[in-house]
């Protein structure tokens, strides 16, 4: 459902999709429809194990003019992996809040030159159970999360960003 947009007129905010928690692919219809740019991010495949989120994407929409990943779309798919990360998470508990990055960062460390995954994984392995404890006491928390893209067996990016869930309104 690919809502028209006008000039100036904000985009209504779409409701998460219904359904099983794992349902990926109607997760990932609805990431397309609530925010448009993700269909011409190339995302492929979506699959997760266990505190892992996996994204099989293609070079072709995400090249720059020397023929390798664009920067600019790299660090958006990161952030963004890292926003489905946590939408996932909390959806999987029942858990209806908003989400937002609060830091990110990016070191580059080798051109993406072929088609690439990005690998989304909890900072440290306690980091769930971290946040789970805080939204109980506090209602709100934050995670560190580590986003890494590989060509092949290459690591070429690595990300971290803190992901913030918002109390309740």
């Amino acid at each position: 459902m690919n809502l028209p947009r006008q000039p100036g007129i904000p985009h209504p905010r779409l409701p998460l999709p219904e359904g099983q928690p794992e349902d990926l692919a109607a997760f990932q219809q609805w990431l397309s429809d609530a925010i448009p740019m993700v269909s011409a991010l190339g995302i492929n495949e979506v699959s997760r194990q266990d505190d892992s989120l996996t994204w099989q994407l293609a070079l072709s929409p995400n090249l720059n003019d020397k023929g390798t990943g664009f920067g600019g779309a790299l660090t958006a798919q990161t952030t963004l992996q890292g926003w489905c990360w946590l939408t996932l998470w909390l959806r999987e508990r029942g858990i209806a809040r908003d989400v937002v990055v609060a830091e990110a960062s990016q070191r580059f460390l080798a051109p993406v030159t072929s088609d690439y995954r990005l690998v989304c994984t909890p900072a440290l392995p306690e980091g769930p159970a971290q946040l789970a404890n805080t939204l109980a006491e506090r209602g709100k928390g934050r995670i560190a999360l580590t986003q890494q893209l590989y060509c092949g067996e290459t690591l070429c990016l690595e990300a971290n960003g803190s992901y913030a869930v918002l109390p309740s309104r």
